[in-house]
């Protein structure tokens, strides 16, 4: 896999003009091969640790309701909290990278995610609990935010293949906890304390690549440094740049909005397949079990697609293809479970899990869609804080809906009416532009 890897390079880009020692100061030196192995551990072991801490709670939430006498309300409220933490502290990720570098932070991002698996079973409190999880949560969403922006700076060559890796990496941590919890809770005693402790050892170790990275902050300078072919010039050629940090008013950009929306639907779509799949297939008449699995399946469908489709999107000059080929799955999975939902729950199964592949595709295009690490870090901020915002209604009123209508009629046909904006806004996401340029041209 590194092999191919080490292969795949973005498109080429022609250079302004040529850098010399002497005309504008020394050459970064070339990052050290120890640390960028580093990094790719350090990225993988983060990516398997950004879902479990909630896909770990849904398996044993009842368990968790019972044992801490929790009300129905407060449970469903937990469903909200993970994107409404996304929202609140990944924006404060690009400064705090800023300050103290992009790897210092997922340390201290993955120092909280343990602390808080390890703290919240045992807090013995509602408040508590939810304290806790908070804590996790901060962690990972200041971690989503930062993962495109180290991508970009370590590996600016290599995009697709990296987004790719740890978006695959990201899918197997989720899917792994969602289908061992209970079983590792069974072996551990059948406790559900222990069964959500356990997961702050995957945390914990997440936590020792980033330790000798704290005072690197990226390769090249504290910024980082842009890596690229030049074209026409033979073989790979590493150009390094100095990027500093801008004052890119990211709002101004029609990209960064396109791209906060996509984001906002896709994740939206992909909590209420990971909230209520299972329970359309189970009043459809599926048996509980293998309603679990179905479910299980749209989640592994994540794991080998994650690291295929970002290779391919950063071969194209449009991701609008991928973008409707995603929407097309997805219209085709809900219009089935409308239509078939225990006929045909397999394919739909798969259909809905090739569909929320438009998260790693998100990821990608964040990278895609900025020139600098400066401006992947704010792109990332603002795409994923907006998108979590967006996200933060959706499972809520498929609830409400199928509540007072007593079936899934018109939760799924809003599940259809959002993957046309989905659709829509991901193609103008697509486009082969930077915010950059475009927050450039929309200032006075």
């Amino acid at each position: 896999m590194m092999g191919v890897m080490a292969s795949e390079e973005t498109r080429a880009v022609k250079p302004t003009a040529a850098r010399t020692p002497s005309a504008q100061g020394p050459l970064p030196p070339a990052p050290r091969a120890w640390a960028v192995r580093l990094v790719v551990v350090g990225i993988v072991l983060s990516a398997l640790n950004l879902r479990p801490a909630i896909t770990s709670l849904g398996a044993l939430l009842e368990e968790v309701r019972d044992g801490l006498g929790m009300s129905g309300s407060v449970a469903g409220l937990l469903t909200s909290v993970p994107p409404l933490c996304f929202a609140v502290f990944g924006v404060t990720a690009p400064r705090l990278a800023r300050r103290f570098g992009a790897g210092a932070v997922v340390c201290a991002g993955m120092v909280a995610i343990t602390t808080g698996l390890l703290v919240r079973p045992y807090t013995g409190s509602t408040p508590g609990f939810l304290a806790a999880s908070a804590l996790a949560l901060m962690g990972i969403a200041v971690s989503n935010v930062l993962m495109p922006v180290i991508v970009k700076r370590w590996f600016p060559d290599r995009v697709g293949s990296m987004t790719g890796l740890y978006s695959m990496a990201l899918a197997l941590g989720t899917s792994a906890a969602a289908a061992v919890t209970v079983p590792l809770t069974d072996a551990l005693g059948g406790g559900w304390q222990s069964g959500l402790a356990v997961w702050a050892a995957l945390a914990g170790a997440a936590v020792l690549p980033w330790i000798p990275l704290v005072r690197d902050k990226g390769p090249g300078s504290a910024v980082g440094s842009v890596h690229a072919r030049v074209e026409g010039a033979g073989p790979v050629q590493h150009v390094h740049a100095r990027v500093e940090p801008t004052a890119l008013r990211i709002t101004r950009s029609r990209t960064a909005w396109a791209l906060a929306v996509f984001f906002g639907l896709q994740a939206t779509a992909a909590y209420i397949t990971m909230g209520w799949m299972a329970q359309i297939f189970r009043d459809a008449g599926v048996p509980a079990g293998t309603a679990g699995v179905l479910l299980a399946v749209t989640m592994v469908m994540g794991v080998p697609l994650a690291f295929v489709i970002p290779r391919v999107a950063t071969r194209l000059p449009h991701q609008g293809p991928i973008v409707l080929a995603l929407g097309v799955c997805g219209l085709a999975g809900y219009a089935g479970l409308y239509l078939a939902p225990a006929a045909g729950a397999w394919v739909w199964a798969v259909l809905l899990g090739v569909s929320n592949c438009a998260f790693p595709l998100a990821l990608t295009m964040v990278g895609m869609r900025a020139r600098t690490g400066a401006g992947v870090a704010q792109l990332s901020a603002f795409a994923q804080s907006t998108g979590y915002l967006i996200s933060i209604p959706g499972p809520l009123l498929v609830g409400v809906l199928y509540q007072h209508s007593g079936g899934w009629g018109l939760p799924i046909a809003l599940m259809i009416g959002l993957m046309i904006p989905q659709m829509a806004v991901g193609v103008l996401a697509g486009r082969d532009r930077t915010v950059e340029d475009e927050a450039a041209a929309a200032t006075p």
